[in-house]
C-alpha cells in the first residue's frame, strides 16, 4: 500500500492530491477543484473546473452566478470517477444540502476528506454515511470536550415556548443564509409549527433554491416595509448581523435569538446581545467527532481546521496516529 502521506500534500491553495491533479476545497483559484459543500469558505468561484454534487453546483451558481467556473462536473453520491491515477467517490456528509465527503483511492489506500459534517438528523440534508478508510481527514470546529449539543427539537421548543409566553413580541432569530435558515424552518415544521415564517430578504434566494431542489419547507414570505410593523407574535429569520442593526429594531418588541452551536458559550450570546440562545449546530460535537473517528476504522487522523490540538491529543491517546494540517482560510464566513 502506498500511504496517503506520500501522495497528498498541503499547498497554499489547500489540500492537493498529486496522482489525481486536483485540490479539495481550495481557497485560491486552481485548475481542478473538488468542492465538498456550498459554504463560501469551502466553495469559491474562479476555478477552471469544479466537481461537486449536483446540489452543491446549484448552490454555487445561485451564490456566484452561472459563470462561477469554466466547467462543472456533476458527481452524484456513490458514483466513482477517475482523475489521473486516483479514484474519487462522494458520500453524504450531513452538513447541509449537497454536502459530501470525498473518498480518494490510490495505491491500495483509502483516504476520506470529510469536509464539514454532522451526525444529528437534519430534514434538509442527506444523513452522514460512515466510509471505512485508512486515513480520515476531519474538521474540529467543536473539537473540545465541553461541546455536547442538545437535541435540536429541545431548542425549537424553547423558541415556541417563548413565543407563547410573549405573544406581543416578534422573535428575530439570527441564522446563516445557507443551511441553518432552511434547517430551522424544517425543524419548526417538525415541531408542528405551521404558520408562515418571515425571512429577511438576504435569506430568500437560497431558501427558494432548497424548495426547488425538493426540500419542502411550508409557507414563508419576506419581511417588507408593508408588513414589518405587523409581525408581533411571529418568527422572523435574519442574518446574524441584522440582529444588531436598524433592520431588527424596526420590528415590534423584538426578542433577539440566534441559532448556532456557539450559543452554548454564554459569553458569545451576551456579546451578540442574544436574549434567546438556541444551540442548534450543523457540525459534530465532541462525542460525535470521537465516535465517527472510531467508526471509520482509520489508523491515522488528519485534522484540517478548528480546535485541532485537543482532537489530535485525544486521538493519540486512543493509539491512533494524528496530526494537524492547519489549513488556512476556513471558518471565515459560515463556520456555523
Amino acid at each position: 500500500m502506498t500511504h496517503p502521506r506520500e501522495w497528498m500534500e498541503v499547498r497554499p491553495e489547500g489540500l492537493y492530491c498529486k496522482p489525481g491533479g486536483f485540490f479539495i476545497d481550495p481557497v485560491r483559484p486552481v485548475g481542478t477543484a473538488i468542492v465538498t459543500h456550498g459554504h463560501s469558505d469551502h466553495a469559491r468561484s474562479g476555478h477552471a473546473e469544479v466537481a461537486a454534487t449536483p446540489d452543491t453546483l446549484a448552490i454555487m451558481a445561485c451564490r456566484y452566478g452561472e459563470g462561477f467556473a469554466c466547467r462543472r462536473i456533476d458527481l452524484p453520491y456513490g458514483q466513482p470517477m477517475q482523475w489521473g491515477e486516483a479514484s474519487v467517490t462522494l458520500y453524504p456528509a450531513g452538513h447541509i444540502l449537497g454536502a459530501a465527503q470525498v473518498l480518494i483511492e490510490h495505491g491500495g489506500a483509502r483516504l476520506v476528506v470529510s469536509g464539514d459534517y454532522k451526525r444529528t438528523a437534519d430534514p434538509t440534508a442527506r444523513p452522514f454515511e460512515v466510509v471505512p478508510c485508512d486515513v480520515f481527514v476531519t474538521e474540529a470546529t467543536f473539537g473540545l470536550p465541553v461541546f455536547c449539543h442538545p437535541d435540536p427539537q429541545h431548542e425549537v421548543e424553547k423558541l415556541l415556548n417563548s413565543l407563547a409566553i410573549f405573544p406581543q413580541s416578534c422573535h428575530a432569530v439570527g441564522c446563516y443564509a445557507l443551511g441553518k435558515t432552511q434547517r430551522l424552518i424544517a425543524e419548526l415544521r417538525r415541531a408542528g409549527y405551521d404558520r408562515a415564517i418571515y425571512l429577511h430578504g438576504a435569506l430568500m434566494k437560497l431558501t427558494e433554491l432548497y424548495e426547488a431542489r425538493g426540500v419542502a419547507l411550508g409557507p414563508y414570505q419576506p419581511v417588507t416595509p408593508a408588513n414589518r410593523k405587523s409581525l408581533a407574535g411571529e418568527i422572523v429569520l435574519c442574518p446574524p448581523s441584522a440582529l444588531a442593526d436598524r433592520w431588527s429594531r424596526s420590528l415590534p418588541d423584538v426578542i433577539p435569538a440566534a441559532a448556532s452551536g456557539w450559543m452554548q458559550i454564554r459569553a458569545r450570546a451576551k456579546q451578540q446581545r442574544v436574549e434567546l440562545p438556541l444551540v442548534i449546530s450543523d457540525h459534530c460535537d465532541w462525542p460525535e467527532l470521537i465516535d465517527t473517528i472510531q467508526e471509520t476504522g482509520a489508523e491515522e487522523i488528519w485534522v484540517t481546521h478548528g480546535r485541532e490540538e485537543a482532537l489530535v491529543h485525544y486521538c493519540r491517546k486512543l493509539g491512533l496516529r494524528a496530526r494537524a494540517l492547519s489549513l488556512l482560510g476556513y471558518e471565515d464566513e459560515e463556520a456555523e
